[in-house]
């Protein structure tokens, strides 16, 4: 939906559909944010709190560092020379807040780069002067503070006017929390309180502990719902708030008389196995995440990393991807698996009401997988700026159903969302689950979608019904992995790889059908060619149509 092309009308009931679900404190603070700017404390950093053991860093961190002054992440190079380089207009915000995270110091072989990392945390602290720049709004501090500390307890020195440097960042953290953007962002908030407040000691350091914990266990009983999910349905930002909790948990390992208290009572709260398992049954047998809502491949760690920190750090994990059925039914997700085909299939809600910023237009779509290999895709998440990232998160580039080429969901902006589909009906038994949205009501005859995946050992059914009245254009849209070629004989279509027949796939009849070259977005910055089929229908509600997709079960 672009602001610039719709009417009046239409743009202000777009602004009301998408602030009435604000909580009152996003308001707020969003207000208070730009009339309060604090001052930067530079006094002394507190000494150092003693502690036990030396930080063990999780593998998996792709290195970012590839040169003193060169860094490659979201597969973008930025070369950082002089002091401007730090917020250069040339790179995208997110790029930008990356070279600022400082994630290299963590990063698989962090050891190696150590001369370099010195050079570079004493360039940052004498060209990024507090309070301006990237470098200094709340989420990049946060990210940092925690990395710094990270390095400093797994062995790196950090000199007196980087403590003092880390010490004014902590302090101005704990008066800019975030709380006009809550979720994920005030958590992380959170927990590099929580770092600095222990890695410091003294009645300041004390106090920002105790305000960090507080703040973090209300957010963990605000943010993971009763299945183990995070509350914003995003496989990816899942994987980074679970490692967050696995930090915690190292933390208090390392500092454990100064986490006692509020610390063990946020520790007893955290039920790792259950996050764990989620990330398990949303995960392909190919080890990686599916892409439901903002989704890519190598920002968080994969499910397998997770349960190595787990393991090293002693807590018990648990799998649920050999059920044949998995309802996360609080996230709304549902995994089938029969013979080789594993499905994943969305039946819930986008997220909560009051923070949709990475929700996708994607209710009732699904992701097919056979063996280890990707077959149906939804299209992935490679930017959060511009026509792409509008793109990215509508209905069309998942694999569920548009009518009259709008979006279940009304995605617009970045990180906006009007309207929003509801769940309806949702129904899961033995390797069957149904469910409908609400999403298309508000256009002309009030179109309901629902939807019945059925896996059995050989094929996939997929059962759309769309009730209503009226005429309308409906559009049933396949995702193709790449690699893979789409050819038709007859009334169905060929899956093809390099000419082995992988799955045969028949459109509802009735429909018309055709192949369109598309792009796959599996990691930031990544564009990959792919085919899409899109199965056409135009006519007078209701529709019902059933797609069959089959494969040779004993393959």
């Amino acid at each position: 939906m672009s602001q610039g092309s719709i009417s009046l009308g239409r743009r202000i009931a777009t602004y009301f559909h998408t602030l009435r679900y604000l909580k009152p404190v996003q308001i707020t603070s969003r207000v208070w944010r730009s009339v309060y700017r604090p001052q930067a404390d530079s006094r002394p950093a507190p000494p150092l709190r003693q502690h036990s053991g030396r930080w063990w860093m999780c593998p998996g961190h792709e290195p970012q560092l590839i040169e003193l002054e060169t860094f490659r992440f979201l597969n973008e190079t930025v070369v950082v020379k002089g002091p401007g380089d730090w917020n250069s207009l040339a790179h995208d915000k997110l790029v930008l807040y990356n070279l600022h995270y400082f994630g290299d110091l963590v990063a698989d072989g962090f050891a190696e780069r150590s001369q370099w990392h010195k050079a570079l945390l004493e360039r940052w602290a004498s060209e990024n002067p507090p309070t301006g720049g990237n470098g200094w709004e709340s989420y990049p501090l946060s990210l940092r503070i925690v990395n710094w500390i990270k390095w400093a307890l797994a062995g790196g020195n950090l000199s007196t006017e980087l403590l003092q440097s880390l010490a004014t960042q902590a302090r101005y953290l704990a008066r800019r929390p975030e709380y006009h953007l809550l979720g994920n962002h005030l958590f992380a908030n959170a927990k590099a309180m929580v770092f600095a407040g222990a890695f410091f000691s003294g009645p300041e350091a004390d106090r920002m502990l105790r305000a960090g914990l507080q703040l973090a266990s209300s957010e963990v009983r605000e943010q993971f719902l009763a299945d183990g999910g995070h509350f914003e349905r995003s496989p990816m930002y899942h994987s980074i708030l679970t490692e967050d909790l696995l930090d915690l948990h190292q933390l208090g390992n390392i500092y454990p008389q100064a986490m006692c208290g509020l610390g063990t009572q946020l520790l007893q709260s955290i039920d790792l196995a259950s996050a764990i398992g989620w990330l398990h049954t949303m995960s392909h047998p190919d080890g990686e995440i599916a892409f439901f809502n903002d989704a890519a491949c190598g920002i968080g760690l994969p499910v397998a990393r997770l349960e190595q920190y787990a393991n090293h750090l002693g807590v018990a994990c648990r799998s649920n991807e050999d059920n044949a059925l998995v309802h996360l039914r609080d996230s709304g997700y549902v995994r089938m698996h029969e013979g080789r085909a594993n499905v994943i299939f969305d039946a819930g809600a986008l997220g909560p009401d009051y923070l949709l910023a990475h929700a996708h237009a994607d209710t009732l779509s699904f992701e097919l997988s056979l063996d280890k290999r990707r077959i149906l895709v939804n299209s992935g998440t490679s930017t959060y700026t511009g026509p792409l990232r509008q793109w990215q998160r509508g209905t069309a580039a998942h694999n569920s159903v548009t009518v009259d080429q709008e979006n279940s969901s009304e995605v617009w902006s970045n990180f906006r969302v009007a309207r929003r589909a509801r769940p309806l009906d949702v129904r899961v038994e033995h390797n069957c689950a149904s469910a409908g949205h609400d999403g298309y009501r508000r256009l002309s005859g009030a179109p309901i979608h629902r939807r019945m995946c059925r896996l059995k050992e050989d094929r996939l059914l997929v059962e759309d019904k769309i009730e209503g009245s009226g005429r309308h254009d409906l559009t049933i849209c396949f995702h193709a992995a790449p690699g893979l070629d789409m050819k038709r004989t007859g009334d169905e279509w060929l899956l093809c790889d390099e000419g082995e027949v992988l799955v045969r796939l028949s459109p509802p009849r009735g429909t018309q059908s055709r192949v369109v070259e598309s792009h796959y977005f599996p990691r930031f910055g990544v564009k990959m060619p792919n085919k899409t089929l899109f199965a056409t229908w135009t006519g007078t509600l209701p529709f019902c149509g059933e797609t069959m997709i089959s494969w040779d079960g004993n393959a």
